[in-house]
């Protein structure tokens, strides 16, 4: 009996001893395959210089070249009104008439004082009267021509322009207080628009340029204007300076107080132009960037300084140069110095 058990220890103690000797020995784990790095695949084009307008657009308002109130240099009551507001009326036209009787009385006086200034000639010419006597009496008379002359122009009240009345303050018998005029008019051929330009543009300016003009209002209709004045001082607040702009309105078509566009032409620049799909805006600030594609197939991340927009396209100033290829599309994937396939 006690020979079995001895027996099955030892050979459990022999199946023990292989099944820990099967644990001790691990197998061999293959290497993991490397990733292949992707190439990043995009769309170029070739850029070019050209030539580039230099326009700039500007909104203004329309103004009369020349805007006059029509009043009296006295009190009066209004006798006569002969236009109403929109009349166009002509330079030297009576537009209305204050009472008369202070200028008949000068009438009179003038009248009596010229009788008497010819009778005393004819006595100075006989030698009956003194040079200083006669002077004296021409001086008088002088003086109430003058004043006849005042009255009448403060009692018959007349354009002194070509133009249309923009308005009318007063009725018939009304008294002119003095304290706004009678009527307004407004020289509407030409008009003017004051056009507020950038500082930077002002050595580019030059009296006579032609402005291109289009109003809100008539949006089929185009106006050449030309430049007619130059402020000479920058206004600090803005760093803009004025022009002022003639404009012809032969048909009356532009009236005060119009909303414009105005249109200068600075002239034209040779430069690199690219398409505006061309340009990455830099994240927390206004710099722009292209990505130009170099002869090693790679591509540098390259600062631009833009000029004026044109439709889709832009004028380079700094940073592009003629002839240089650039990434017009698949820029999300790039970074400087990266390699590229390019698209053909």
């Amino acid at each position: 009996m006690k020979t079995i058990f001895r027996t099955a220890v030892i050979a459990s103690a022999a199946v023990l001893s292989v099944a820990c000797g099967s644990q001790s020995t691990p197998k061999a784990v293959a290497p993991a395959a490397e990733v292949a790095e992707v190439v990043p695949t995009v769309s170029v084009v070739e850029v070019s210089t050209r030539e580039v307008p230099q326009t700039a657009v500007y909104t203004s308002t329309v103004q009369p070249y020349v805007k006059n109130n029509i009043a009296p240099q006295m009190a009066g009551r209004i006798t006569k009104i002969n236009a109403e507001i929109g009349d166009f009326v002509k330079k030297g036209q009576v537009l209305a008439e204050i009472d008369k009787v202070q200028l008949q009385q000068a009438q009179l006086q003038l009248h009596n004082q010229e009788v008497e200034l010819e009778r005393l000639r004819t006595l100075y010419e006989a030698g009956a009267l003194s040079k200083s006597d006669l002077d004296a009496i021409e001086l008088s008379y002088n003086v109430t021509k003058t004043q006849v002359e005042n009255l009448l122009e403060n009692t018959v009240l007349c354009s002194p322009i070509d133009g249309v009345v923009t308005a009318r303050n007063y009725d018939v018998g009304d008294m002119y207080a003095m304290s706004m005029p009678i009527y307004t008019v407004e020289q509407i051929k030409p008009v003017k628009l004051l056009v507020a330009i950038s500082e930077s543009e002002y050595n580019k300016v030059k009296k006579g340029d032609s402005v291109e003009i289009k109003a809100d209002a008539l949006p089929t209709v185009t106006f050449n204007g030309k430049i007619n004045k130059i402020y000479p001082t920058i206004d600090p607040s803005t760093r803009t300076f004025t022009a002022e702009v003639v404009v012809a309105n032969n048909y009356n078509s532009l009236r005060p107080g119009m909303f414009v566009r105005a249109t200068v032409n600075f002239g034209v620049n040779n430069s690199v132009v690219i398409p505006d799909v061309a340009v990455v805006k830099q994240q927390g600030s206004g710099e722009r960037f292209v990505y130009v594609l170099n002869s090693d197939g790679t591509v540098t991340y390259t600062k631009v300084v833009l000029g004026r927009r044109m439709g889709t396209e832009y004028e380079v100033l700094e940073g592009i140069e003629d002839g240089a290829t650039i990434v017009t599309g698949g820029q999300i994937r790039l970074k400087d110095g990266i390699k590229v396939n390019v698209n053909e």
